[in-house]
């Protein structure tokens, strides 16, 4: 799986013109599946999203994780992080997993985090066209991938 993640002091998603979900301060995550993806891959990025500390402490640096700010997430799927642009212009996407694959992934990995954090993830919505907002704070934009674990 790869993530990217962006500390953010509000984010949202709208969807037909209608807001499908919104946050304050805390983390939007891009999450993109590929087909070699399994249970392990959700579980070890669950702990390291868990487990950042990028946000500020009182004495300015990046020293607390999201609990610790009581911050919210807004997880959103996104198969183009899967995009290769190695020939031509246009952009494949062999490597993201088929939709059917995915969405249990991305369920699954709504529920690994519902399970540890206190605040519910909110989500954008599998599949759907979105429009995404966001106030990047700082800006702190990391990315992650399962299968690179250094």
């Amino acid at each position: 799986m790869r993530l990217v993640i962006q500390r953010v002091t509000s984010a949202s998603v709208t969807i037909n013109n209608s807001l499908h979900s919104s946050i304050n301060a805390g983390l939007l995550i891009f999450a993109g599946i590929e087909e070699e993806d399994s249970l392990s891959d959700v579980e070890w990025l669950k702990t390291k999203i868990c487990g950042l500390r990028i946000f500020s402490d009182e004495n300015g640096k990046m020293n607390l994780n999201i609990e610790e700010v009581n911050g919210e997430i807004l997880l959103v799927s996104q198969f183009t992080l899967y995009a290769s642009t190695k020939k031509g212009n246009r952009p494949s996407f062999i490597r993201a997993a088929a939709p059917d694959k995915a969405i249990l992934l991305y369920e699954l990995f709504i529920k690994e985090l519902n399970a540890t954090l206190k605040t519910p993830v909110k989500t954008g919505l599998f599949g759907a066209d979105m429009r995404v907002s966001l106030i990047n704070d700082g800006p702190v934009t990391l990315l992650m991938d399962s299968k690179n674990r250094e």
